[in-house]
């Protein structure tokens, strides 16, 4: 194997951790939704023992973000090692994020270096697997399970393994993924498919047998689990369709019918291309293609090993049928309501397929001529559709492989970069590299659009004890102030909305605030749905005020007369 070609996946693994480290630093915007201030309060509980398993008396607390453990468990843990802050909340989806990388260089390093190399760029490097790594959701944590469920499923059943261990390791991960989140329902027919093509053969007995044994054992015991503290076995299955029923109106045959067709026809297409997607899926096409690859001579590195055959099928039809759930799949068994195309719902799809499109990449750069060429123009194609800033990542790409398969069986192409050398296979990956990180290197330079370190430090240096009185506050910081006093508030504080001024009495001795962040004020997410003035209008209702301290964007003032 070529020096070069054998390094890549090293070089590679490098530059993803990196970037997703900065990315994480330069990125962050702290709490962000209702989600992670839930499982940070639950980790919080957790660590101070005040987390209560069994569901709310009076029926009203029907949360199923209480059904994750291994979201805020782990956190937990960050929090007595690192106390609790915004980093050591976000630092397990970082982790779990930086997992996927190393498994991808831990799986294909040696067999398919130039795969591994592909797969990370693609996964580790697509925008919103980054954009994850600093919130507290479950989805690039149930991306690991994932991946490393499906890499012991494929290596477990290898001759000369010590099958029994590697099928109870199986059955653990596809646990903790059930344990972080429930789509991993998502990959039990492939599962399924899998088992039933081994019992017909009556082949990897021993792995099965210790899956089966290993996973009925667990099951029994987590439904147990619920029995014992709720009375009902199949409690979360409840949970998830009474929050359906809940959401109704949006579903495809009740409230939203006339949406239907192209819910499950052209829109989850348009929706991957948009996403960034459109580039794995195009590879993983190529891939499944399955041209006949002629052997290099021994001066490459492109013969073909055994294994590239069956982990190459695998991994497409791992892809294919999580595709098809989620192209057409429902969240509920009662009715159809298929999964939001949003981004961050598709991390259980994006492993296999990064993976598939790694081996894509392989072909494209073993074959060159109208492979690559015919992979150019698709990509694009979908630039011309897009025609937005997010066009680049198909328009970059796509130029460069119309020109590998325009040019290279050309006499003028230079001959370190002909089909199947470590020149060109070095160059591909390269180009995927810098078309991959134009996204993130722009949010990376780009203002905070929350303030949050900004805030905190305000609120650490003037708000609190045994200072006392009202702080005015917006609509979106009421809900979750008391994570920055790691949830225990002072008692002589009381965080207050901007409209409740006129309720205010001040007792003697008592201040009031007004804490007013700019970048909050002026998100265009939350100025859409949650918040209805502006830093102005906010400030013209107190007239009487002066400046305490101001950081960036923030500012904090003392109010009187209000």
């Amino acid at each position: 194997m070529n020096r070069l070609t054998s390094r890549l996946p090293d070089w590679t693994l490098l530059l993803v951790v990196v970037l997703t480290v900065a990315y994480f630093l330069l990125t962050h915007e702290g709490l962000y939704a209702l989600d992670d201030y839930f499982y940070a309060r639950y980790a919080h509980q957790l660590l101070t023992g005040t987390f209560r398993v069994e569901p709310d008396p009076l029926g009203l607390l029907h949360d199923p973000l209480k059904e994750r453990p291994l979201i805020f468990g782990p956190v937990a843990l960050c929090y007595a090692l690192f106390g609790l802050n915004i980093i050591s909340t976000t630092l397990w989806p970082l982790l779990a994020t930086l997992g996927c990388a190393v498994l991808v260089w831990r799986l294909y390093r040696r067999r398919e270096p130039l795969v591994a190399a592909a797969a990370m760029l693609l996964l580790g490097l697509h925008y919103f697997t980054l954009n994850l790594t600093n919130y507290l959701y479950p989805d690039n944590i149930l991306m690991f399970w994932c991946l490393a469920g499906a890499g012991v499923l494929l290596r477990g059943q290898e001759p000369g393994r010590m099958a029994g261990w590697w099928g109870a390791g199986f059955a653990l991960l596809s646990f903790a993924a059930l344990l972080s989140k429930e789509t991993i329902v998502y990959y039990l027919p492939f599962y399924l498919g899998m088992l039933g093509r081994d019992a017909w053969q009556r082949r990897h007995g021993q792995f099965w047998g210790a899956a089966l044994a290993t996973g009925t054992g667990l099951l029994a015991a987590y439904l147990g689990f619920y029995q014992y503290y709720t009375h009902d076995a199949l409690y979360r299955i409840h949970l998830i369709e009474h929050t359906n029923q809940f959401l109704q109106e949006g579903n495809y045959l009740a409230g939203n019918r006339a949406a239907l067709l192209s819910r499950v026809t052209w829109q989850p297409l348009a929706f991957f291309v948009a996403a960034g997607m459109g580039l794995m899926l195009v590879l993983a096409v190529v891939a499944g293609s399955h041209p006949k690859v002629p052997l290099a001579d021994a001066a490459t590195e492109s013969a073909r090993p055994p294994a590239e055959a069956p982990d190459r099928r695998f991994w497409l039809l791992l892809a294919l049928s999580t595709l098809l759930l989620y192209w057409v799949g429902s969240t509920s068994l009662s009715q159809y309501n298929p999964i939001s195309l949003l981004p961050r719902m598709t991390t259980p799809l994006l492993p296999p397929l990064a993976l598939a499109a790694g081996f894509g990449v392989r072909t494209i750069v073993q074959r060159a001529g109208w492979w690559a060429g015919a992979t150019g123009l698709v990509l694009l194609l979908a630039a011309a559709w897009l025609r937005n800033a997010a066009a680049l990542l198909y328009a970059l790409p796509g130029f460069y492989l119309l020109l590998l398969g325009l040019g290279a069986s050309r006499p003028w192409w230079p001959a370190r970069l002909r089909a199947g050398t470590a020149g060109l296979s070095a160059l591909t990956v390269l180009v995927l590299a810098g078309a991959l990180a134009i996204r993130p290197l722009y949010f990376m330079q780009k203002p905070s659009v929350s303030a949050h370190f900004a805030q905190d430090r305000l609120i650490r240096q003037h708000l609190q004890a045994p200072t006392q009185g009202v702080v005015f506050v917006d609509d979106y910081l009421i809900g979750n102030y008391d994570f920055y006093y790691g949830f225990r508030p002072p008692t002589g504080l009381q965080y207050r909305r901007y409209w409740a001024r006129d309720s205010v009495q001040l007792a003697p001795g008592q201040h009031a605030w007004l804490l007013l962040n700019r970048a909050t004020l002026s998100n265009d997410e939350l100025t859409r749905k949650l918040i209805r003035y502006s830093p102005d209008s906010v400030l013209s209702w107190y007239p009487g005020r002066r400046l305490v301290a101001e950081d960036g964007p923030v500012a904090l003032f003392e109010v009187s007369g209000f």
